[in-house]
């Protein structure tokens, strides 16, 4: 489990819009990127919610094929299909009176999405494999990190629906926007990973270790974070960890990329001279500043001040050109 910590305005903030919404006996749609802790956010919405002692049902949609979803979520009769050999109970029911959360909405093919639909509307659905209608009392938090109106506007994510679920969208900070939270939620993960190992004395981080940490991407998040620190506490035979590893299949014999591979170049991504001596000046200076932007950042692993040195320029210097093309550049 993630943790809810921070002391950042951005963090605070989303906890505040959290706690207004709780109350509200409507859907909330979640949107964060993996890691950054939606999972947490829709337990609070429930807990603060008129509905706190009634069950908090969770289902991770991407985790199961869409022939199972739907028997999942409505549940089915005895019968109902092949292995089908007694009722079970789907998650909507057994989160009637409280709270059920769809992670991964988005995954949730178009025929089941008609069905919630209908759930939503009329309060009530039937098994799978029965004609008998069940009425429930659920409010449903949904979240993605997939961008729903772009999805139904492609026709894959059912407009309706997406109205039904949308009555207010919250938009879960990743951590890069949190920077005040990093060395928080650092200490935090190396304190309960020193205790876990059984350790009497909290660990301390070195400033230029601290420096890295902050200066990082951090695409996974808050999950990567944890990753990340405890690892270097375990690695670690000192109080003080002047030792970080991001990326833990970097291999120490040879350097190479061991696990996943970075999505390969396309041709026309490596800038030579030619690309831009027939463009006006400025678009050639902003289109070669982005190039090599973007090539430190991968030689740096997305480590910022790694990045800045690469480029000669300060970490301020490279903050300052990064903001500039931060959508781009991500």
């Amino acid at each position: 489990m993630l943790e809810a910590t921070g002391q950042s305005e951005v963090f605070l903030d989303f906890q505040e819009r959290v706690s207004r919404v709780a109350p509200v006996n409507r859907p909330v749609l979640l949107i964060g990127e993996r890691g950054t802790g939606k999972e947490l956010a829709a337990s609070r919405l429930h807990f603060l919610s008129n509905r706190w002692n009634a069950p908090l049902v969770a289902l991770n949609c991407s985790a199961l094929t869409p022939s199972l979803i739907e028997s999942e979520l409505f549940g089915y009769e005895r019968g109902a299909f092949t292995g089908a050999e007694r009722r079970h109970t789907g998650r909507f029911e057994a989160a009637d009176g409280g709270t059920l959360f769809l992670d991964e909405i988005g995954s949730i093919p178009i025929e089941v999405q008609e069905k919630i639909l209908r759930l939503v509307e009329y309060a009530s659905f039937e098994r799978v494999g029965s004609s008998e209608s069940i009425e429930v009392d659920v409010r449903i938090i949904a979240a993605t990190n997939s961008n729903l109106v772009e999805l139904a506007a492609q026709g894959r994510f059912k407009q309706d629906l997406l109205d039904r679920l949308s009555f207010e969208v919250l938009f879960v900070p990743p951590l890069r926007e949190r920077k005040e939270d990093i060395m928080l939620l650092a200490n935090h993960f190396a304190a309960r990973m020193a205790f876990e190992l059984g350790r009497e004395e909290i660990p301390q981080f070195s400033e230029e270790t601290i420096r890295e940490l902050e200066g990082y991407a951090w695409f996974g998040n808050v999950r990567e974070l944890k990753n990340v620190v405890e690892r270097a506490v375990y690695r670690s035979d000192s109080l003080v960890i002047t030792d970080i590893v991001f990326d833990p299949f970097v291999s120490p014999h040879n350097g190479h990329y061991q696990g996943k591979k970075e999505a390969p170049q396309a041709e026309d991504e490596v800038a030579s001279l030619g690309d831009f001596t027939n463009r006006p000046l400025n678009d050639a200076v902003r289109e070669l500043k982005l190039h090599l932007l973007k090539k430190a950042l991968r030689e740096a692993r997305y480590n910022q001040r790694k990045a800045a040195r690469i480029l000669g320029l300060t970490y301020h210097q490279f903050r300052g050109l990064y903001r500039k093309y931060s959508e781009e550049v991500e």
